[in-house]
């Protein structure tokens, strides 16, 4: 038994299969923008950061996946509360070196934030990465670390201004601020 088509069925064999291919793109194109916009809203400026070093949107995606898979490997923890308390003593007595000192304030601030991290889970490394781990779980926060870090790292001749390290000190105290708190339920169950 042979099949024959008819150019009528032939056109609507054709027809479907163009729309079933129509169908499939416009569900993957759909896929695609709510992958990105969730990337978007999950990481803020750091998405537009990895989309600028990376090129494409897939390739920067891949790139913040892989940072939130890097940080589901590491212990993370709160501070216990002894560390808490230990930490803001100190973060008291840096900023009142501010005054007489910025510039070996700002450095000592930019210290205290690695050891909180390190203190937290996060492994110790370079700038980057530090703040490509950081960024899984506090994205709103990486501007003002990686403003305050190119402020505390200044080489010599290029020092900063008093206002620029100023600036620098109020970006670790907000970044100082979130770290030293516990972190809610839906923030560690959205960086896992």
């Amino acid at each position: 038994m042979s099949f024959q088509f008819t150019n009528i069925q032939l056109t609507f064999v054709v027809f479907g299969l163009f729309l079933l291919v129509a169908l499939a793109v416009g569900l993957y194109l759909k896929h695609r923008k709510n992958r990105t916009l969730a990337f978007r809203n999950r990481f803020g400026s750091e998405y537009d950061r990895a989309l600028l070093e990376h090129g494409s949107s897939q390739k920067a995606e891949a790139k913040l996946a892989g940072r939130e898979t890097r940080v589901e490997t590491l212990n993370i923890r709160d501070l216990g509360a002894m560390e808490q308390e230990r930490f803001v003593t100190e973060w008291q007595a840096v900023q009142a070196r501010f005054v007489d000192h910025p510039k070996s304030a700002v450095t000592e601030a930019s210290d205290l934030i690695n050891a909180i991290l390190l203190a937290r889970g996060y492994p110790q490394g370079g700038f980057e990465q530090r703040a490509a781990d950081v960024s899984v779980t506090y994205p709103r926060l990486m501007e003002n670390y990686r403003m305050a870090n190119s402020i505390a790292v200044r080489p010599g001749r290029a020092d900063a201004s008093t206002e620029e390290l100023r600036t620098a000190m109020i970006q670790y105290r907000a970044i100082f601020d979130e770290l030293i708190q516990a972190q809610k339920p839906q923030e560690k169950k959205s960086a896992a």
